[in-house]
C-alpha cells in the first residue's frame, strides 16, 4: 500500500481499519503501540505514548508535561495453510497494513487527548480452485476490521494515583465469501435431516428448499423437483483496504488507575468493557446454490438470489488487566500484566440474516418464489476466554537508544471442533523485540517486531490450519 494512500485515509476519514490477522491474541493485537508491543504487549503501568488509549488510559497521566502526537504504522504478515488429505490451500492474504495516530496533552493534574486506532480483527483468501471452494470456481475470503475513535482523559489525584478512562466510538466492518459443501450446508437444515452439529440455517427460502427437495411436484413429473446440493455461498465483498461491506457503528469505554507504590515500583489496571456494537448491515450481497434434480433437467446448474444481509450481535469483548513496572535502575525496565479477555461471552455463535431481494432477475430464483424469502444462519464457535501472560523489560544504553524485548503467552480461546478455516485466529505464543531512539527532547522514533511460532489446529471437520507469521510497528512521536 502507497504511503500517500494511507496519508489521504488519515485526513480525508480520521478513521483507518485495514482487515487485521493474526499475531494477535484472539483477534485482538498483542499489543497496541510499539512500545509496548516491544514487551510483550506490556502497557499497565508505564508510559507508552498514546497508545495508552488502547491499553490503559491512566498510563497518560505518567507522561511529561505538555504535549505529544504519536504517528504510527503498522504491518501484519500471517502465514495461513488449510488442509485435508489430499489437499491445501495456502491464504493469499499476506499483508495487512495498519495506520494509527494519536494526541496527548498534560497540563497541571489533567490530561486529555484524541486517538484512533484499529482494534483488531482477522482475514484469510483462498483461491476459486482450492478445496475451500467447495467446486463453486470462485475464490473465498473474509475480512473482519474494528477500529476507534477514542477521547481520553486522565486525573492525577496526588503524586502516587492518577484515574483515566476514556469513551470509544467503535465501527466494524466484514467481508465475506464463504462456500459450503452440499452436504454442509444440508447439515444445517433440519428438515433436510441435517444434525445442526456445526450450525444452523433456517427461514422462508431453506423452507422453500426443503419442499423442493422432499415433496412432490406436479410441475416435475410428480417427484421433487430437486434430488441434489453440490454447494451453497454467501458472498458480500468489496475491493476496499479500510472497509468491509457489511458495516456497524456502535460505543464503548475503558476505565484505568495506575499506583506508584514506591520510586521503583508502579502497579496498574484498567477495564474494558464490552462494545454496544449495532447489527453490521449491507445491501449488496448474493447467496447461491448449485442444484440437480428435474426442474434443472438433470444438469447441475447455479441459482444466484440478489439480497441483503445483517450480521447480529457482533461485539467485541470486556477486557479486565493489571500489572507492574519495576525501575529497576536507571538504564533498566521490568514489566509484567495479566489480562483476562473475555471471548466467551460474545463469540458463542456467528448469526446472519440473509433477506434476498424481492424481485430476482434469475429466472431460476424468480421460478422457485425465492424473491423477498429469509435464510437465518448461525456457525457455532463457542469460544473459550482468553488468558494473556505478558512479561518485558527495556534497556536504556544512552540517552538516546533504548531496546526492549518480551513475550506473550496465551491460550487458544477457539475450540479445535469449531474452528473455520475462514477465521483461524489461533495464535497463541508471541516474542517480541524492539527499540526506540530519541533525537532529542523533541522526536523519537520507536519500532518494533513480533514473531509467532507455527500452531495448528484441527476441526471436527477434518480441516487442519497451520498458521504462523510476525507483525511490525513504527512510530514517530513529536513533543511539545
Amino acid at each position: 500500500m502507497k504511503i500517500k494512500k494511507i496519508v489521504a485515509s488519515l485526513l480525508a476519514a480520521g478513521v483507518m481499519v485495514s482487515p487485521l490477522a493474526y499475531a494477535t491474541n484472539g483477534m485482538n493485537l498483542e499489543g497496541y503501540g510499539p512500545v509496548s508491543q516491544a514487551m510483550g504487549g506490556t502497557s499497565m503501568a508505564y508510559d507508552n505514548g498514546t497508545a495508552a488509549v488502547m491499553n490503559n488510559p491512566a498510563t497518560l497521566g505518567l507522561m511529561a508535561e505538555g504535549s505529544r502526537v504519536d504517528v504510527a504504522l503498522g504491518l501484519l504478515a500471517p502465514s495461513i495453510t488449510s488442509k485435508v488429505p489430499g489437499a491445501s490451500a495456502d491464504s493469499s492474504a499476506t499483508a495487512f497494513y495498519m495506520p494509527a495516530i494519536g494526541y496527548a496533552r498534560k497540563s497541571g493534574q489533567l490530561t486529555y487527548g484524541v486517538g484512533v486506532f484499529a482494534q483488531g480483527g482477522m482475514g484469510t483468501e483462498y483461491a476459486a480452485n482450492s478445496f475451500m471452494a467447495a467446486g463453486s470456481g470462485e475464490s473465498v475470503r473474509s475480512e473482519v476490521g474494528v477500529g476507534r475513535f477514542i477521547i481520553p482523559l486522565v486525573y492525577q489525584v496526588d503524586e502516587k494515583f492518577t484515574i483515566g478512562g476514556s469513551l470509544d466510538y467503535v465501527w466494524a466492518g466484514m467481508d465475506l465469501k464463504m462456500a459450503l459443501l452440499g452436504s454442509q450446508f444440508g447439515g444445517m437444515v433440519a428438515g433436510l435431516g441435517g444434525t445442526q452439529t456445526y450450525g444452523t440455517a433456517s427461514g422462508t427460502m431453506t423452507n422453500t428448499l426443503v419442499g423442493a427437495f422432499t415433496v412432490p411436484q406436479a410441475a416435475c413429473g410428480g417427484v421433487p423437483c430437486l434430488t441434489s446440493l453440490n454447494w451453497a455461498r454467501v458472498d458480500f465483498s468489496n475491493s476496499s483496504q479500510f472497509t468491509g461491506t457489511a458495516m456497524g457503528t456502535g460505543t464503548a469505554f475503558k476505565l484505568g488507575g495506575t499506583y506508584r507504590a514506591n520510586n521503583q515500583l508502579t502497579l496498574g489496571a484498567t477495564y474494558h468493557s464490552k462494545t454496544a456494537l449495532g447489527d453490521l448491515n449491507t445491501s449488496s450481497a448474493s447467496m447461491s446454490m448449485n442444484v440437480v434434480g428435474p426442474a434443472t433437467r438433470g444438469v447441475a446448474t447455479t441459482i444466484p438470489v440478489t439480497g441483503s444481509v445483517s450480521i447480529h450481535n457482533f461485539q467485541w469483548p470486556e477486557t479486565f488487566a493489571l500489572g507492574a513496572a519495576y525501575q529497576a535502575s536507571d538504564q533498566l525496565l521490568l514489566v509484567a500484566d495479566y489480562k483476562r479477555i473475555g471471548w466467551k461471552g460474545v463469540m458463542e455463535k456467528f448469526s446472519m440474516t440473509f433477506t434476498a431481494d424481492a424481485t430476482q432477475s434469475n429466472p431460476t430464483a424468480a421460478g422457485f418464489g425465492l424473491g423477498g424469502q429469509v435464510v437465518d444462519m448461525t456457525l457455532k464457535q463457542n469460544w473459550d476466554d482468553q488468558n494473556v501472560f505478558e512479561l518485558g523489560g527495556a534497556y536504556k544504553t544512552s540517552d538516546a537508544l533504548t531496546l526492549r524485548a518480551g513475550i506473550n503467552l496465551a491460550n487458544n480461546p477457539i475450540p479445535d471442533k469449531y474452528m473455520n478455516p475462514l477465521f483461524p485466529a489461533i495464535a497463541k505464543d508471541h516474542v517480541t523485540l524492539g527499540a526506540g531512539y530519541a533525537f532529542g527532547k523533541s522526536s523519537s522514533v520507536d519500532f518494533s517486531y513480533v514473531y509467532v511460532p507455527k500452531v495448528s489446529a484441527t476441526n471436527g471437520q477434518g480441516v487442519t490450519v497451520d498458521f504462523a507469521g510476525y507483525s511490525t510497528q513504527l512510530m514517530y512521536s513529536y513533543r511539545y
